[in-house]
């Protein structure tokens, strides 16, 4: 289980990570990640409604954070991460999710902290 500290919870922080960060996808989900300023490594877990009711995407979101804290290792120290589910990461297996996490971790290269994304 991840730990409460290494969680992102609140709105702003959200907000802060989707407009500055910088995103790589999988078939199962999209992984956000930005510096944030500090020691402490934060992941944080968006599904949408559409991809059933609570049951459902509390039992996806329980899955991922399973798999992330197995995968803690390879987040950088200092950076906020949000995995936004997509559609596929329901039939994914738990291996398939910590491979998933481990392949998007490690290609990500976050920007600094407090530095604008560079616009395309």
């Amino acid at each position: 289980m991840l730990p409460a500290s290494y969680r992102l919870c609140r709105r702003n922080d959200f907000d802060r990570v989707y407009r500055r960060g910088i995103s790589k996808s999988c078939p199962a989900f999209v992984l956000y990640c930005k510096r944030n300023g500090g020691q402490a490594t934060r992941i944080g877990f968006s599904v949408s409604k559409k991809y059933g009711k609570a049951v459902q995407r509390n039992r996806i979101k329980r899955r991922l954070r399973a798999a992330a804290a197995e995968q803690m290792s390879q987040f950088r120290r200092g950076c906020d991460y949000i995995l936004v589910v997509r559609r596929a990461a329901a039939e994914c297996s738990y291996s398939q999710l910590c491979a998933f996490i481990s392949q998007l971790v490690g290609s990500l290269e976050p920007p600094a902290a407090g530095r604008k994304k560079a616009q395309a």
